[in-house]
């Protein structure tokens, strides 16, 4: 087999040089968006005083969890303040929900289209399957020469990596969705779209929440690779302390990471099934309006003449 090779890389750096040199205008749009949603959000949360941000973090922790992660929360973002790492932190956390808000508009209604159509099904799934297994860091080779360094590389980078889970998730979940309810459905006259917001959503929510989870967490996996594209943030430390075998730098930034993906998990979860969340104040609320609702129907049953 000497002399026997197929150019495949000859032929992907022929396409990304391709897209350069012919797509710059759509490049630079998407550059100049991506790099002013990323920044914009990383500036407000950074002009905002760290403990008046502990505090939201955990007030939100507390509505849709409960009181034990919004105590963990305070704890633990109050850790990063001490690591010096707040900065970083929320230029991370910035970047991460960007990628997620950008990876879930895509994936979500493409896993619905996914859903409907057996031969979209069936031409995303390779794609997805190609998605999830290249290696990241390769994502951030062609990023890189359509966007230089920064943020936008890492935040496409992250999109890219994290989009399989969302759209398969997705699927599942509309897939899932009982026949004979769908079918009831339409035995009323509702219309598709009828049927998918009212019927197949709601009950598939669960599952595309969890697509949503798994994306978050992907996201927030890829903040590393993202620093070594140049990004701002905890992942930018991590690939510092990497280079200078900073172990003090690294354990700081690592432990960062951490708290946020663990805050994020948590919620997100929980946003899944909100009902199951006892602790949370949401369902506290929503259990004193049942039995002040209950107490106000015994009343009443009680005031009608026999």
């Amino acid at each position: 087999m000497d002399g026997f090779r197929i150019p495949i890389g000859e032929v992907a750096d022929v396409i990304v040089d391709w897209i350069r040199d012919n797509l710059k205008i759509l490049l630079d749009i998407i550059s100049n968006i991506v790099g002013f949603l990323v920044e914009g959000l990383a500036d407000v949360l950074n002009f905002l005083p760290a403990p008046l941000m502990i505090v939201l973090f955990a007030l939100i922790a507390w509505l849709f969890r409960s009181w034990q992660l919004a105590v963990g929360t305070a704890v633990t973002f109050t850790i990063i303040v001490g690591m010096d790492q707040w900065d970083h932190a929320m230029e991370t956390l910035a970047l991460v929900l960007i990628a997620a808000l950008v990876t879930v508009a895509i994936s979500v209604p493409l896993g619905i289209w996914a859903a409907r159509n057996d031969r979209v099904s069936a031409f995303v799934k390779p794609v997805l399957d190609f998605m999830q297994t290249m290696p990241s860091m390769v994502y951030l080779i062609p990023v890189i020469v359509f966007f230089g360094v920064g943020f936008v590389p890492g935040v496409i980078a992250t999109v890219i990596f994290s989009l399989p889970p969302g759209v398969r998730l997705t699927e599942l979940g509309i897939r899932g969705v009982d026949s004979e309810t769908v079918e009831a459905g339409h035995a009323f006259g509702a219309a598709p779209g009828q049927i998918l917001r009212g019927i197949q959503l709601p009950l598939a929510m669960p599952t595309i929440m969890a697509g949503i989870n798994q994306v978050i967490m992907l996201a927030l996996s890829m903040a590393v690779i993202a620093g070594i594209g140049g990004a701002n943030g905890l992942g930018k430390e991590v690939a510092a302390a990497l280079s200078t075998i900073n172990i003090p730098q690294g354990v700081e930034a690592g432990l960062g990471v951490v708290f946020i993906a663990i805050f994020l998990d948590r919620v997100t979860a929980a946003l899944g099934d909100p009902s199951s969340q006892k602790s949370s104040l949401l369902g506290i609320l929503a259990r004193r309006r049942a039995a002040k609702s209950a107490a106000q129907a015994d009343a009443a049953a009680q005031t009608v003449p026999a």
